[in-house]
C-alpha cells in the first residue's frame, strides 16, 4: 500500500515474520509485498527493498521525535474515508446475499452475489495494522 499511498502517510507498520511451517507468506513490513522465499540461513527478511526500509526507518523515527507510543497508528484522513467507504461497501453486499438466500436465488444469482462480494473485498487487505517487528 506504501507505494500508491499520499506522501507523508504512515499508516503501515512492519508485520512479524511468520517462522516456518505456518503455510503463510511472509510479507515486507511496508508495502506488503510477498517476500521471496529464503533459506534458513540468516535472519528472515522484513523488506523487500532499501526503499520499503527506509520508509520504516522514518515513519519510526518521526513517531519517536513526535512522543508518540510505540503502538500508535497514524492514518491520513484519505485512507481512513477510503477504508470506512470498503467496509460500507461490504457490509451492503453482505446484505444483498443475505436478501437474495431468502428469495431461493438461482446458480446465477448466487455466482453473481459472490462475485460482487470478492469484488467488494478485494482491497480490503490494503491496509494492514500489525505490530512492529523487533
Amino acid at each position: 500500500m506504501a507505494h500508491d499511498q499520499a506522501p507523508g502517510s504512515t499508516d503501515v507498520l512492519p508485520a512479524p515474520v511468520p517462522r516456518g511451517g505456518s503455510g503463510e507468506s511472509r510479507r515486507c513490513g511496508w508495502c506488503r509485498r510477498v517476500l521471496p522465499e529464503q533459506g534458513s540461513i540468516g535472519r528472515p527478511r522484513l523488506y523487500c527493498g532499501q526503499a520499503c526500509r527506509q520508509r520504516a526507518y522514518e515513519q519510526r523515527a518521526a513517531t519517536t521525535k513526535a512522543g508518540l507510543p510505540g503502538d500508535v497508528v497514524l492514518v491520513s484522513r484519505a485512507e481512513l474515508d477510503s477504508l470506512q467507504d470498503r467496509l460500507y461497501q461490504l457490509r451492503c453486499a453482505l446484505e444483498d446475499v443475505q436478501t437474495l438466500l431468502g428469495e431461493r436465488p438461482t446458480k446465477a444469482e448466487l455466482e453473481r452475489s459472490l462475485a460482487d462480494l470478492l469484488h467488494t473485498t478485494g482491497k480490503l487487505d490494503r491496509l494492514w495494522v500489525t505490530e512492529r517487528a523487533g
